[in-house]
């Protein structure tokens, strides 16, 4: 009797056994399934993507993401849906895939590309410097974030390209209305806009003529202290620029009659010298007459 137990208890470990190994097998080509499923849905993605098909492009590496959220290539896909849609300016539909991008796979190794083609998307949709407001702030926030979190990366220095071109323009926007409210003799709301160009964009092209104004303005107040504190800082920054030399001329009446007197010498240097080679050549020709 205990032989028989024996016997069964050895057949029973036996048929475990081969069932175990039976689903490992099975578990093995599922996998192997799998896998090959999710190369074929990529594949035919990228082959949609390069015939300019993008839209079934965008679906294919969708299809992967959802099908395969657990696989490597859940990311990959997501970003390459983003990228098909960004490569006909379906920036809208880009910008979507990448704000989800982002937020799902914060710890990609491709989350600085994410962030560069999200600024990107919003910067290529500036068109009209006055419409485009919105997407100049989107498109510079990314851009920071690409500089600031990966300055070593090669998508640093495009953004930050592109971010120098955006702050020209929003100085240029800020000039004009400070312009216009100088017109209007609208000193404070003036002096603000003025400001923000030297306290948010000092690296533009503006930020001189910024100066100069703050300097006209805080002049014609009255405010003479003000007056000279930015005029210090536009001589010791620009000395020798047009801006500096209008500022000079507010504080000092005189400047421009010394500046004509210095042209008048001049003249006069130049005429001595004229004359001189003028007498050289007539006695010249005088000795050879």
């Amino acid at each position: 009797m205990y032989n028989y137990k024996f016997i069964f208890l050895i057949l029973v470990i036996f048929f475990i056994n081969a069932c175990s190994k039976d689903k490992i097998k099975e578990s093995q080509i599922n996998q192997k399934n799998l896998d090959l499923q999710v190369m074929e849905a990529y594949q035919e993605g990228l082959k949609s993507l390069e015939g300019g098909d993008v839209l079934f492009a965008a679906k294919k590496f969708n299809e992967v993401e959802i099908l395969f959220p657990q696989s490597i290539w859940a990311p990959k896909s997501a970003l390459m849906a983003a990228y098909a849609y960004y490569s006909q300016d379906y920036y809208g539909d880009a910008i979507a895939e990448l704000d989800r991008f982002i937020k799902i796979y914060s710890l990609d190794k491709n989350l600085d590309y994410a962030y560069f083609l999200l600024g990107t998307s919003y910067y290529e949709q500036i068109v009209n410097e006055e419409k485009d407001l919105q997407s100049m702030i989107e498109a510079k926030k990314n851009f920071i974030i690409v500089i600031n979190k990966f300055p070593k990366t090669e998508y640093a220095l495009d953004a930050k390209f592109k971010l120098d071109l955006i702050n020209q323009i929003l100085a240029s926007k800020e000039m004009y209305i400070g312009r216009y409210y100088f017109d209007k003799k609208k000193w404070v709301a003036s002096i603000n806009r003025f400001l923000n160009v030297i306290n948010n964009y000092s690296e533009t092209i503006y930020t001189e003529e910024a100066l100069y104004r703050l300097v006209e303005m805080y002049y014609i107040l009255g405010l003479e202290n003000e007056s000279k504190k930015y005029a210090q800082l536009l001589g010791y920054n620009y000395n020798s620029s047009e801006w500096y030399k209008k500022s000079y001329k507010l504080f000092n009446a005189s400047y421009k009659d010394k500046e004509i007197v210095i042209k008048n010498d001049k003249n006069k240097i130049l005429q001595k010298v004229k004359s001189l080679f003028n007498w050289d050549e007539e006695k010249s020709n005088r000795t050879s007459v």
